[in-house]
Formats: C-alpha cells, sequence, structure tokens
C-alpha cells in the first residue's frame, strides 16, 4: 500500500512540475510514459515510424498544452492517453487523405496514359509528376509542424534561413536544426528523391 501511495505521489509531483513548466521534469515524464503512448499508437497505427512520430507529437503537444492541464482521475497519464488518441486519430486522418490522394493521381496516371495513346508520352510523365508531388506532398504532412514551416519557407517562399529565424522568431541554430533534421527525414523515406534534396 505504501508502495502504491509513494508512486502516486511522485505521479502528483512530476505533474505538477511539469505543467508548471520545470524542464527537469520533462525527461521523466517522458520516461514515465513514453512506453504506454508508443504501445497506443503501434497498436493502432501497425507501423512502426508512425507510432514513433505520433509518439513525439504527444510529447510535444503536451508541452505545448501543459497550462491547460488539470489534474483529475487518472492524473497526467490519463491527459497524455488523451493526447494520444487525438494524434493516432489525426495520423489514420492523414494516412486515408494520402491514400485518396494517391489513387486519384494514379487513376490519373492510367486515365492519361490512354489519353495519349501510347506509354511514355507527354501526358504520361506529366500525370508519373503529379504522383511524385502527391507522395511528396505526403511526407512533408507527416513532418513535425516547425519543420514543415521552415521547409516551406526555404523552398516556397525562398527565404534563406537567416530570413526564416527573422520571420519566425527562432534562432538560427534552431531553424538550421529543423531544416537538416527534416530533410534527413525525407531522404529516409523518400530514397528516390535524395540527390534532389541534396
Amino acid at each position: 500500500m505504501d508502495e502504491a501511495m509513494d508512486e502516486r505521489a511522485r505521479e502528483e509531483y512530476l505533474a505538477a512540475c511539469f505543467a508548471a513548466g520545470d524542464e527537469r521534469c520533462v525527461e521523466a515524464v517522458y520516461r514515465r510514459w513514453r512506453p504506454l503512448v508508443h504501445s497506443i499508437a503501434q497498436r493502432c497505427l501497425g507501423d512502426e515510424r508512425e507510432a514513433e512520430d505520433v509518439t513525439q507529437q504527444v510529447f510535444l503537444a503536451a508541452w505545448h498544452g501543459r497550462l491547460r492541464y488539470r489534474p483529475g482521475p487518472g492524473g497526467l497519464g490519463a491527459w497524455i492517453t488523451g493526447i494520444t488518441r487525438h494524434k493516432v486519430a489525426d495520423a489514420l486522418e492523414a494516412r486515408t487523405r494520402r491514400a485518396r490522394a494517391a489513387a486519384a493521381a494514379e487513376a490519373a496516371v492510367r486515365a492519361s496514359s490512354v489519353t495519349a495513346g501510347r506509354p511514355g508520352g507527354p501526358a504520361l510523365q506529366e500525370a508519373e509528376q503529379v504522383l511524385d508531388r502527391v507522395v511528396v506532398l505526403g511526407e512533408l504532412a507527416r513532418l513535425p509542424s516547425e519543420q514543415r514551416r521552415v521547409l516551406h519557407l526555404a523552398f516556397y517562399a525562398d527565404l534563406t534561413q537567416t530570413q526564416i529565424s527573422d520571420r519566425t522568431g527562432l534562432p538560427l541554430g534552431t531553424v538550421k536544426s529543423h531544416m537538416r533534421r527534416a530533410l534527413h527525414r525525407l531522404r529516409r523515406s523518400l530514397p528516390s528523391a535524395e540527390p534532389a534534396l541534396r
């Protein structure tokens, strides 16, 4: 009984420190609830990489939303589990959108090859480029929001890293880290695009 009380008191202390913004508690909270979060995400998504992404998103969302935490039944663990359910639902919805977009692009490829009258014609090449864009956009959508934002500003707004830092208010080192991590993830998930991303 004392052991259970000690564990409950420890979790309440961690929750209070976390909600108060004590960065030293973040690692302890992560270690304590990461296995649960990852297990839920893995079971629901059936994909290790997606489960890992969701796990990171959950703890980032918990940290950013810590001021909204209110102690209740189940404490911080229940609150983090609730965030996990929302992030898993978001991941499943994004997966459905990507599947629909890929199916539409595939249908466009088939239709254009019939219209072109021969394989390898300009219409087919254009349809394949559309499919490539859909795949790349799908992978971009899976990046954490700050990494996605930095890449968007670099490639679509044609801003330098210094300009991105000025516009977003992020330190230059953080912008560089986001850029490096995002490109590394894209290289892993889009091996055929690697030369274009260098």
